[in-house]
């Protein structure tokens, strides 16, 4: 099986080291990669949001099968035409993948479906911000209702913080959307969907502020692990049942059958799971440590999504213990990054890149915000942080930082659900 992979970060590279260890694949190459895939694909310079020269990729090096990995191609639909063009492909349609495109429109079909999640209020005028503003806190959830890679919340009980923020969005076109601050810790679970077929990966749970302890502002994310030894037993059967089947269900109803992963960020309370946001795709960190314990082939596991037999698949296999994803974020992140640095060390197993490109001498430099993720794994999550930490503490990039506690909480009991 040939395969092209579409992207550049650490989820790719996840992807792609998965995919050269199925024996069924036997070609692999992505559009457009970084400095650490090219040992694995064969890389490809192509605009991936230009659905023709995607497809025209797709056809040169003739392609039995399609990975989309970043959300923007698959909500500007580069998903549709690789499909009408008669390629195999894993990613939602573009209809779909506005689960995660429109916030709106998510809070649309998670009504139709009857599942729990914060109330929300869209705001898109700056004339009516302050009065929408008095309906919500003492804690303010404020989001950009388009994509914003994981960056465009704020959650705060400062009001002044929370209006600011949504001031910020509104003058640059963006419509803002408010939401009630929902309690309990929160998992990022990865579902396989065929339509109305879901089968779930294991839980994981980011982490999305900078700093240690929670502190700073939100990232794409500075670490995940798995699995996630508070998790009440039967847990992720009720996510499914509550709330990714139905879902999944009401886009089918709808005409518009979901068909790739499907990401529900939820919020663990009293009363059970309420949905924070869906993603289109595989979320990163977390894909780095999930799919580090995955043991059935990924390229037959994506396949069968991809030509509408995920029912046919056999149940999916898993490694014992625990994975951790440490991510090594350039100076100044997550403003504007410090770019062009060279790294060192950053060759070792377990060590995925994001944010690098090669330089003109040829060593690899640092190109982005998020620029490596290193992945532990062991016999449990102390041992899985103890190899993941090892591991940066190899690596060398001037000005880098990360977070120190990635999985410490959990490591030493201290989450639990609210009663």
């Amino acid at each position: 099986m040939r395969v092209l992979v579409i992207g550049s970060g650490g989820r790719e590279h996840a992807l792609l080291l998965g995919l050269s260890q199925d024996p069924a694949v036997t070609d692999l190459h992505v559009a457009p990669g970084n400095a650490g895939t090219g040992g694995l694909a064969t890389p490809h310079r192509v605009d991936i949001i230009d659905a023709d020269a995607v497809v025209g990729l797709a056809g040169e090096i003739g392609a039995d099968l399609v990975v989309i990995g970043p959300e923007v191609p698959l909500v500007l639909g580069v998903g549709d035409a690789l499909r009408a063009a008669g390629f195999a492909t894993f990613g939602p349609n573009r209809a779909a993948a506005q689960i995660e495109g429109s916030k709106a429109f998510a809070k649309e079909v998670m009504a139709a479906a009857d599942v729990r999640t914060a109330t929300s209020e869209i705001v898109d005028n700056p004339a009516d911000l302050d009065s929408a503003l008095d309906r919500f806190g003492p804690t303010w959830v404020v989001k950009d209702d388009g994509l914003a890679a994981g960056k465009g919340v704020v959650v705060t009980p400062d009001r002044n913080a929370a209006r600011a923020h949504a001031r910020d969005l509104l003058e640059s076109g963006h419509p803002v959307l408010l939401e009630s601050f929902l309690d309990g810790p929160e998992v990022s679970l990865f579902c396989l969907v065929d339509g109305s077929t879901v089968v779930p990966l294991l839980p994981a749970q980011d982490h999305k502020r900078v700093g240690d302890d929670d502190r700073g502002p939100n990232t794409g994310g500075m670490g995940a692990y798995t699995p996630l030894p508070w998790l009440p037993d039967g847990m992720v059967d009720r996510i499914v049942d509550e709330v990714v089947a139905p879902v999944a269900a009401e886009l089918d109803r709808r005409g518009d059958p979901f068909s790739g992963l499907l990401y529900a960020g939820l919020a663990i309370g009293a009363d059970g799971p309420a949905v924070v946001e869906f993603n289109c795709r595989f979320g990163d960190p977390e894909t780095q440590a999930v799919l580090a314990l995955l043991e059935s082939p990924l390229g037959e596991v994506l396949d069968a999504v991809a030509t509408g037999r995920l029912a046919e698949l056999p149940a999916l296999r898993w490694r014992d213990g625990a994975a951790v994803t440490v991510v090594v974020a350039a100076e100044n992140y997550p403003g504007k990054p410090r770019i062009g640095d060279t790294i060192t060390g950053a060759d070792g197993d377990g060590v995925l890149h994001a944010g690098t490109a090669v330089g003109d001498d040829g060593a690899v430099v640092s190109a982005g915000g998020r620029v490596l993720s290193v992945v532990g794994v062991g016999a449990d999550l102390a041992a899985a942080r103890s190899q993941a930490y090892e591991r940066v503490d190899k690596i060398n990039l001037p000005g880098a930082h990360h977070r120190s506690d990635i999985g410490r909480s959990a490591q030493e009991g201290r989450i639990s659900i609210p009663e």
